[in-house]
Parts: C-alpha cells; structure tokens; sequence
C-alpha cells in the first residue's frame, strides 16, 4: 500500500469514526483526490461527491465560484479554492470538503504563479482553511503531492488542527 492508500484509508476509518463524509472540488489534479478516496473498499459509506471542475467555466457552473474571481486574483488563488470548498459543501451537503487548483505544467505557469503554485482549501462546516503550496518536479510529480497535502490536511481536520500548516 502506497503513501496516497494509507492516508486515504485512515481518512476513511476517521470519517465513519465521526460520522461524516467528505466531497472534493480539484481543478489541476483532475479527480486524482477523488480516485484515490474511492479506490478504498468501503469508501461510499463516507465519500459523498467530487466536483472535477478544470475550467472557470464549471467552478462557476458547478460551484458557484463568482466569475469575476477569475479576472481579478485568477483561478489558482486563495479566494476561488475558498469559493470551490464553499460550493462543493452547499453541493453535496458534506460536512468536509477540500479544493485544489494550481498550475501543474509543464506550461502555464508565470512568475507570480510559477509550474508546481497549488493553492489548497480544507472546509468543515464554517471554517474554511487555505493555503498555497509551491511543488517541485513535472506535471505527475506535482499533482501527486497535491493529492497527498489535500488528504493529509483532512486529516490534520479531522484531528481539530489547522491543516494549513501542514
């Protein structure tokens, strides 16, 4: 069982132990959160939704992010992962909910937001957590540590610590 599985897992037995579920809304990992989530037996007893919305388009669609996010701080942002863990909560109705969205390349990075900026925002409930990540390596590289700081910040939720310091 590899590093994703384990924390995946133990994210699963912590979330039956309270009795909560959990939605994904992921821009730059694609699902990767979700898939790793639901390849754990069981998962659908706390798994409620994931939100795979890639395009600006679709956070607002799907999410309800403010399109005029995206024109003023851009999509890999603070406030647009804030709006997307708002969204996919109102959406699902799950208690818990983590976004991603970042530049995972090889191209579209800039020298604000360079390839391997994530932004990542951990919601329960009301209180909302973010923080932004600058990953190293290619594209699979960054997307990978995405997926591992987003559930290892559920964790660190889970546990009543502030997963942005993490």
């Amino acid at each position: 069982m590899d590093r994703i599985d384990r924390l995946a897992a133990q994210l699963g037995d912590g979330l039956k132990r309270v009795g909560a579920q959990v939605s994904t809304a992921e821009s730059c990992t694609g699902g990767g959160i979700a898939e790793a989530i639901t390849r754990i037996p069981g998962s659908s007893a706390w798994f409620e939704a994931g939100y795979v919305t890639y395009s600006n388009a679709q956070k607002t669609r799907q999410l309800d992010v403010c399109s005029e996010l995206f024109a003023s701080v851009g999509a890999v942002s603070q406030e647009v992962v804030e709006a997307m863990v708002r969204g996919a909560q109102a959406h699902s109705g799950a208690r818990y909910a983590v976004a991603v969205s970042g530049v995972a390349g090889p191209d579209g990075g800039s020298a604000e937001k360079p390839v391997g900026t994530v932004w990542l925002a951990w919601g329960d409930g009301e209180r909302i957590f973010s923080v932004r990540k600058q990953f190293a390596g290619g594209r699979d590289q960054v997307r990978r540590q995405t997926v591992e700081a987003a559930l290892t910040g559920l964790l660190a939720l889970l546990a009543e610590e502030n997963p942005s310091l993490g």
